[in-house]
């Protein structure tokens, strides 16, 4: 029935996401489409971005929307992403069997890192 699947991303500034998304966050770009749409690869996850148009959702509101990027190492990932510049709104915590840690995209989007016990 399906033959993909996205979580579509509100933002302000369409070079600067891609710019974010690929070289600060090392996703693929698998696909753009001018100015109007972008597909961006994560294991498991296909990201759309797209600027907000005048009339429809708008970057920065609020709302249910988060993406969760799984790592190996957090202490590690986190390391690599504050060198690029990221800025966390969080310490790493441990949730029981997840240990996480929240940041933003460039248009305040919520993006956390996750570290899954393995069994």
């Amino acid at each position: 029935m399906y033959n993909s699947c996205n979580v579509t991303v509100m933002v302000s500034d369409f070079d600067k996401s891609i710019k974010f998304y690929t070289e600060t966050l090392g996703l693929s770009l698998k696909n753009r489409w001018g100015s109007e749409f972008a597909y961006i690869e994560a294991p498991g996850l296909t990201i759309g971005l797209h600027p907000f148009p005048e009339k429809g959702p708008k970057p920065k509101a609020p709302g249910g929307l988060s993406i969760g990027l799984g790592v190996k190492n957090i202490e590690e990932s986190t390391e690599i992403l504050k060198d690029k510049g990221v800025e966390f709104s969080t310490e790493i915590k441990n949730d029981g069997f997840i240990r996480i840690i929240h940041f933003s995209d460039p248009d305040a989007n919520p993006l956390y890192l996750c570290e899954v016990e393995q069994k």
